[in-house]
């Protein structure tokens, strides 16, 4: 609770009478190594933050997992538009390492915004942060070679290559574990 007590704070000012509220809201959930916080096919209803750990958001496509993204410390976690639409989801979550996050469930979600209005900011800010993660993944794949890809997944997030396995990080750019290494090697030997 402190992790995500700290990430609100540069955005808003809360009380301790507010911190209490945003206490009965949630609860907590710790994942195994491997373990699916959240599957396709389901109709999302829970927000979820990170506080530990690293979850692997992908997607199967014809019998192939496609890793579209990684959530680490700080980061709030949504499908999105099966939250928003009350339909059915497209993605999967899976916890890379031990990890654990605090869910924020619609309902009480919704009670906790009418209870401190002052929270929207933070549904604005996570909405906001994915949106704009998303568009630099876009961006990434139209203007980007999987070399510049990796070279800026290194320079900006170069702690995952310590967390998530290979394969995980292939797929995340666009190319087969076989590549991956290739495109290491060329950038060792610079």
């Amino acid at each position: 609770m402190q992790k995500l007590l700290e990430s609100i704070q540069p955005y808003i000012k809360i009380t301790k009478a507010e911190e209490q509220v945003l206490y009965n809201a949630v609860s907590k959930r710790t994942l195994d190594k491997n373990e699916i916080l959240f599957s396709e096919g389901k109709v999302s209803d829970e927000i979820y933050f990170v506080t530990q750990g690293c979850i692997r958001l992908f997607y199967n496509a014809n019998g192939n997992e496609k890793t579209a993204f990684f959530y680490t410390e700080n980061q709030f976690i949504c499908a999105g538009e099966s939250y928003t639409f009350n339909i059915p989801a497209r993605e999967n979550y899976q916890a890379i390492e031990p990890t654990e996050v605090i869910i924020f469930k619609k309902n009480k979600t919704e009670t906790l915004l009418q209870q401190v209005p002052k929270f929207e900011i933070i549904a604005r800010i996570a909405t906001e942060n994915e949106l704009i993660t998303c568009q630099k993944i876009i961006a990434s794949f139209v203007t980007q070679s999987p070399e510049e890809r990796y070279l800026s997944l290194l320079e900006q997030q170069g702690a995952l290559f310590q967390r998530v396995p290979q394969q995980y990080i292939a797929s995340f750019l666009g190319v087969s574990p076989e590549t991956l290494s290739r495109i290491k090697a060329r950038i060792f030997k610079k």
